[in-house]
């Protein structure tokens, strides 16, 4: 029953009708000044748009309602019955949001995702472990990852390291970190607002109010931040993911015993296994993988060999493929040029030209995709030197190879970098992403379209099952071969178990808040760089003379 209601409140049908019951209950009106009931109109057509996609207007406007209805109409709604000041905190909003869509426009979005995000996050988890290891060291003057952490990755909003045995600390810390989000939130104001909504300083307080308190305070700072929840929305994704790939993937009538087979096996390629005195053998299966303990024949030999040499030379024939069309890919200079296609467009990069100077990123100091952080990132976060350094190895030799090799496929705008460039823009920064992430954000921390109660934290056997599901559908992206090759084990147990220690580095909530108020941060400082150059006074002096 509670996944029935789950996926209704989630449905862009009951969305759209929650929206309609929290915002538009004075405003969805017939010509004849009916309420339209049978035809309600679309939220498009009521309700001021946000961005240029509907898809994203909806999700938006659903986290709006909810905030909407918990924090403005529980005590608006008792002084006057009229809309009007709704009306105009949703006017606002809007008029910010298409702001930072069109800044938005300007930014790098290929830097921003795979190269300075990823950036922080493989500096959070470098610190993470070097903090741990420290902590385990008996010698040691300090044993507090917290403080160990807080040391070598500090943050304003997150001092001083708050501790059950000083309370003052606590009280210092949550301080800290309120100003650091009004802070935020105003200078963000400050540049998007309208003059005349920015002089009225009631308006503009309450605004600031609801962005700094609601959605920074208690959905990211006091929801978002918790290892659980994080474990949560990974699994969420990971299914979404799974989708995709069962998508994507070819469809097969096979029954399991077939699967695990091989295909040569199905296709009567191949001799059965000898039967014994019971009856024909079956292939062994523990935990869903078949071990490959029959003696190798000569048939089997040759079949093998042809398998894959017929694999290797379908990849050969799409790497070819790839090669031969990568010059007729736009350079990453003009990525998202009016001459682009709407959804190329929407992931555009910043050109020289078009951009404020603080986010500028022009041609010559574009990092090529082989140099970004993501490879490095990836790879701090599988420990792929402890795991594999003979891996780590041999890509730090590709890579050099790509930049300085023969003909520098690699370097920008090389064949090698257009075509990753344009293949990440079509997997990773597709557009039609962001809708569902919003989505899975609103359910995980509104669920049911609503501000969840105080709700019961874990206790640690809850919080174990939480990762434990979450390792499994992290396992469950990754093909079984590479599973088995990269864990080095067949077992799924162990390597379930591989992937919560790498899980661990999300248990605590205080460390958490040092890299999302990091990412947070960032975002910021891209979509509104004058808050790099002067501080809000000064541009509110600026503003209003």
């Amino acid at each position: 029953m509670t996944e029935s209601v789950s996926v209704d409140t989630t449905s862009d049908k009951a969305t759209a009708a929650f929206i309609r019951r929290t915002l538009c209950s004075q405003n969805v009106l017939l010509d004849n000044g009916e309420k339209a009931r049978n035809n309600p109109r679309p939220i498009e057509e009521v309700l001021p748009p946000l961005t240029s996609s509907n898809a994203v207007d909806l999700q938006l406007y659903a986290i709006i309602s909810v905030i909407i209805k918990e924090f403005v109409q529980t005590w608006y709604s008792k002084i006057t019955p009229d809309h009007v000041f709704v009306n105009e905190v949703i006017q606002i909003i809007a008029h910010c949001t298409r702001a930072l869509e069109q800044r938005l426009r300007k930014v790098d979005l290929e830097a921003l995702m795979l190269d300075e995000i990823p950036g922080l996050i493989e500096a959070h988890l470098s610190t993470y472990r070097m903090a741990k290891r420290q902590t385990n060291i008996s010698h040691s003057l300090v044993s507090e990852p917290r403080i160990i952490f807080h040391t070598l990755h500090p943050h304003p909003a997150l001092s001083p390291v708050p501790s059950e045995s000083l309370p003052s600390t606590i009280v210092d810390q949550r301080e800290n970190e309120s100003a650091w989000r009004q802070l935020l939130v105003q200078g963000v104001l400050v540049v998007l607002l309208p003059t005349e909504d920015l002089e009225n300083s009631c308006l503009r307080a309450l605004v600031a109010e609801i962005f700094a308190e609601m959605i920074l305070g208690n959905g990211i700072s006091g929801k978002a931040c918790e290892g659980w929840l994080l474990w949560e929305g990974i699994t969420r994704i990971a299914e979404v993911l799974q989708a995709r790939l069962k998508e994507e993937a070819p469809h097969s009538e096979a029954t399991p015993a077939e699967q695990a087979l091989t295909r040569l096996e199905r296709y009567g390629l191949l001799s059965p296994p000898a039967a014994d005195e019971n009856g024909p053998t079956k292939p062994q299966l523990s935990n869903g993988r078949r071990h490959e303990d029959r003696p190798m024949t000569f048939t089997r030999l040759i079949w093998a060999v042809i398998q894959y040499a017929f694999l290797a030379g379908t990849a050969m024939r799409a790497a070819i493929v790839s090669i031969a069309t990568a010059p007729s890919l736009p350079a990453r200079s003009v990525t998202g040029t009016s001459g682009q296609s709407p959804v190329e467009a929407s992931r555009q990069s910043q050109l020289p030209q078009a951009a404020h100077p603080a986010s500028r990123r022009p041609l010559a100091s574009k990092r090529p995709i082989v140099s970004m952080q993501l490879w490095s990132c990836a790879s701090q976060l599988a420990d792929l030197n402890s795991r594999m350094p003979w891996l780590s190895g041999l890509m730090s030799m590709l890579h050099w190879a790509a930049l300085a090799g023969p003909g520098k496929v690699g370097d920008t705008d090389g064949v090698l970098d257009r075509f990753l460039s344009h293949t990440m823009q079509m997997r990773l920064l597709d557009p039609a992403l962001f809708p569902i992430l919003l989505r899975t954000a609103r359910a995980t921390i509104f669920p049911n379209n609503a501000l969840a109660g105080p709700r019961t934290p874990p206790t640690g056997e809850e919080a174990k099952r939480i990762k434990h599901r979450c390792a499994a559908a992290i396992l469950e992206i990754f093909p079984l071969k590479v599973a088995r090759a990269f864990f080095a084990s067949d077992e799924r147990a162990y390597q379930l178990s591989q992937i919560e220690k790498i899980l661990d580095c999300l248990d605590d909530a205080y460390l958490n808040k040092h890299l999302i108020f990091q990412i947070v941060e960032l975002i910021v400082l891209r979509l509104v760089p004058e808050l790099g150059e002067r501080g809000v006074r000064e541009l509110m002096d600026e503003r209003l003379g």
